[in-house]
């Protein structure tokens, strides 16, 4: 009898004990869906970062500052003083001064910077120069390709920028026109300001920017 009234005593219990596998079940499944919505959004944020900033495809605005596009000194503002008379031409990139994105998702957007003796440049150069300082588009306007050399011309004894892949010569005195080679028109120029001692832009690109053909 008393074996008996044990088991039945058990019985009760065991049907009066509330069953918590539910909601056991619920809340593993809510902290589950939580742990990986949280690791959805840091792969989100991850994919993020390896984008390109907005804005940094866009051309040149009015009031960018320059800052260099290569070498030891990349990435920083570019200065008057950077810049010698005669000397090779610097390549960089606008900047925006407010958001301090760099505008160098486009390849459109290399800029040449060089300075020149004023007396040289044509009337509408020295316009849209400062002290003498004067930018273009560091593209080809045949093909495409990077303007990379600073050489004296196949045509006369001055210095001029050189394209190395089809040996179009561009002379930066006369707003980049062509001077040898198969380029069909200038590069476009780039009118600038100085910004506390820093080179700004002053304006839109001045002409077409990049080549006329696939390179």
């Amino acid at each position: 009898m008393a074996r008996a009234s044990f088991d039945n005593s058990q019985s009760s219990e065991s049907a009066a004990e509330p069953d918590v596998s539910g909601a056991e079940q619920t809340r593993r499944s809510v902290l589950l869906g939580a742990l990986a919505t949280t690791a959805c959004l840091g792969c989100s944020t991850q994919a993020g970062a390896g984008e390109d900033p907005p804005g940094s495809d866009e051309r040149p605005q009015k009031g960018d500052l320059l800052v260099f596009s290569e070498g030891d000194q990349e990435g920083k503002l570019i200065t008057a003083a950077d810049l010698k008379v005669g000397a090779p031409p610097v390549h960089a990139w606008p900047k925006d001064p407010t958001s301090a994105v760099v505008r160098s998702a486009s390849r459109l957007n290399e800029i040449l910077i060089i300075k020149l003796d004023p007396a040289d440049l044509d009337e509408k150069t020295r316009a849209r120069a400062v002290d003498g300082i004067i930018a273009y588009s560091a593209i080809c306007s045949h093909a495409g390709c990077p303007v990379t050399a600073w050489v004296k011309s196949d045509v006369g004894d001055k210095e001029v920028f050189k394209c190395m892949c089809h040996n179009s010569e561009f002379d930066p005195r006369a707003g980049a026109q062509v001077v040898f080679g198969p380029a069909p028109r200038r590069l476009a120029a780039l009118p600038l300001a100085l910004a506390d001692g820093s080179l700004s832009v002053a304006g839109n690109f001045m002409g077409k920017v990049g080549g006329t053909q696939p390179g």
